[in-house]
């Protein structure tokens, strides 16, 4: 507890100090995703963190996740180092809990025994900013956004007709990145690009060997797209695209002990989205329209060199979106927003016996019709009120209902706004669940489903010079699914799965406190600070949930004396938990301290380091698998 309350005090005292606007400040900005449409902060109710290019920029990041890293109430769990499998959990959710968007296209797996995104392979690539929604926002977002959600936005346009950046970088474990990318404007076209290169030898994954005994490799080719282009004065249309190929190297458990341990395994991923989207404006910008379609396909497979046939594993996934979004203007003070989405998904996974070449393969297809509507209105310049309802009808488990409900008033002349809001989060059982061989016998599968409220203050620091919030907030969830273990247990429905089954067997609860706080010092030291204490338990047990800490903390600061150097440090403490449900693998506590720093030679050359775990602590985010010791990173950035 002593050791969260440092890294965030480390910072947020010395905010008192501030005198100038805060140029990296990002908790008083515009965002999209709480309403879908542009609006100041304050106004939306909710709880909403922005990661901004800049951010990332300054820190010299490569993987989303990391960034992701220091959002309040954020949990990152990786099994190994960079490549391996990573998921996330907001406000205590679990994996596939939270719905992570890039550009407006859904990158949540439907191949994924959970379905969810395979962030393990999200690198940053002309991002323009993160927005992370905490909280249940299933009323505009519909299935999987129970924890919240992350929308990646990239680039797009720019003042120049052509711009570029080129990033290259070496480091640590036989580390290399090159990136490049390009945007501009030219005869109202706005346009982004870009490619990246990502390699590594890697660490050893599994704790019990040698650091550098037969490492886990990774290999990671990203590009992304982000066009519009104008028809008329108020048409436009839009073509996106997000893809990813990736190798990466693992550890198995193989026969006779069954221990995690090298074995030569390795998977590769191909994963490629497609957007295409007509925008539509009338009675001068009051009522803009949206009509889109979006594509998600994933291609997985795991080879086994140590087999006759090395492929043990395959899994495809396909996932179709249209959607008809309108926002209507009605009064200078309030905004309707209003839809209709039609998702269809679809798997083909096998897992191959030895000597089986051709496999019969799971199939499995599910569809989710849906409408919403809602509308904010800001009364007396000081309250804003909004209220929402989606109803979602799914091939599988019929029809559910989503409602969503926020107020945020602003007093003092708009330095202290206080908050509130409520609402409903639902995922649909995921498409191995639901017809794998692991599938419930007895009863179909239900949606999991939550309901959720959060109250909190936003408070200006003196003369603009930054933020502070704070929020309590709290999360149940109803038939949550885990796997049913079948592991000596006579009932009919384990005669048909012996080996166990999916079920809705789960309500859990979630709740605690975040503060998050940034501001300016002195005209060159940026601050930023969050704390997050949690409580996530299983109801029926008692038990916390697995891999959740009840503390987290982060803190940076940032040193710009010039226009020409930036320096820089942050740390971020993850407190004690247990790795499993039963409380029986206890995970310690850690600490992280990362420093970074960058000098220009010009407008067009800066060259930067980075020093991750400066400690060298070693520390598991899932037991028995050896996160990344002290590492250190060189590059340049060149621009033109």
């Amino acid at each position: 507890m002593r050791e969260a309350f440092l890294v965030f005090l480390l910072v947020l005292p010395m905010a008192a100090l501030a005198e100038e606007p805060a140029p990296l400040d990002n908790l008083e900005t515009v965002v999209v995703s709480a309403t879908k449409s542009e609006q100041p902060r304050e106004l939306t109710g909710t709880s909403l963190s922005v990661i901004s290019a800049g951010d990332i920029a300054v820190q010299h990041l490569d993987i989303v996740t990391d960034a992701l890293s220091e959002t309040p109430g954020l949990t990152v769990v990786r099994n190994g180092g960079p490549g391996q499998y990573t998921s996330i959990g907001l406000r205590g959710a679990e994996a596939g809990q939270t719905l992570v968007v890039v550009d407006g296209m859904r990158i949540m797996d439907p191949s994924a025994t959970d379905g969810s995104a395979i962030l393990s392979d999200v690198l940053v690539n002309s991002i323009d900013r993160i927005e992370v929604l905490r909280g249940p926002q299933s009323t505009l977002y519909g299935s999987d956004a129970i924890g919240g959600v992350v929308n990646i936005l990239t680039r797009r346009g720019g003042a120049a007709p052509f711009a570029l950046t080129t990033t290259g970088e070496g480091g640590s474990f036989g580390t290399y990145r090159v990136n490049t990318t390009a945007n501009g404007t030219v005869d109202g076209i706005e346009y982004d690009g870009g490619l990246n290169l990502y390699t590594t030898e890697g660490i050893a994954v599994a704790g019990t060997r040698p650091l550098r005994d037969q490492p886990d490799a990774n290999r990671n080719l990203g590009a992304t797209a982000n066009v519009r282009l104008p028809v008329a004065a108020n048409i436009s249309v839009d073509a996106r695209a997000w893809y990813v190929n990736a190798r990466t190297v693992f550890d198995g458990f193989p026969p006779p002990d069954f221990t995690l341990q090298y074995t030569g395994e390795y998977g590769t991923d191909s994963l490629l989205a497609l957007y295409g989207g007509v925008n539509a404006a009338f009675f001068d910008g009051r009522f803009v329209n949206r009509l889109s379609v979006s594509d998600f396909d994933s291609n997985r497979t795991n080879f086994n060199p140590g087999l006759a046939f090395p492929e043990e594993f395959y899994a495809k996934g396909t996932a179709t979106d249209f959607e008809y979004q309108g926002i209507l203007d009605v009064t200078a003070s309030s905004q309707l927003t209003f839809g209709a989405e039609s998702l269809h998904t679809g798997l083909r996974t096998a897992s191959p016996a030895p000597g089986d070449t051709n496999p019969a393969p799971i199939l499995g297809r599910d569809t989710i019709n849906s409408v919403y509507a809602q509308y904010q209105a800001t009364l007396f310049e000081q309250l804003t009120l909004t209220g929402g309802y989606r109803h979602d009808d799914e091939s599988t488990f019929g029809g559910h209902n989503s409602v969503k409900g926020a107020a945020a008033l602003a007093l003092f002349g708009g330095d202290t706004v206080l908050r509130g809001n409520y609402g409903d989060g639902f995922k649909a059982p995921s498409l191995y669940e639901l017809f794998s061989p692991y599938s419930n016998p007895v009863q179909k599968l239900a949606p999991e489903t939550a309901r959720g409220w959060e109250a909190g203050v936003d408070q200006k620091l003196p003369f603009g010079a930054g933020l502070v919030s704070v929020v309590y907030f709290r999360r149940v969830t109803s038939d949550q699914i885990d796997f049913f273990d079948c592991f000596d247990v006579t009932s009919a429905a384990c005669s048909e799965r012996p080996f166990g089954f999916y079920a809705n067997i789960l309500k859990t609860r979630s709740e605690g406190i975040e503060v998050e706080g940034g501001a300016q010092v002195l005209d060159t030291i940026h601050l930023y600070a969050n704390f997050t204490a949690m409580d996530a338990v299983d109801l029926s047990t008692g038990d916390e949930l697995a891999r959740r800490p009840r503390l987290m903390a982060n803190a940076r600061l940032v040193w710009t004396p010039d226009a020409r150097w930036s320096l820089g440090v942050s740390a971020g403490f993850t407190g004690k938990r247990f790795d499993d449900a039963f409380e029986s693998v206890p995970l310690g506590a850690f600490t992280l301290i990362n420093v970074f720093a960058s000098y220009a030679f010009s407008d067009h050359m800066q060259v930067y380091f980075r020093g991750e775990n400066l400690l060298d602590q070693h520390y598991e985010t899932a037991a028995g698998y050896r996160s990344l010791p002290l590492s250190l990173t060189a590059g340049f950035r060149f621009s033109v």
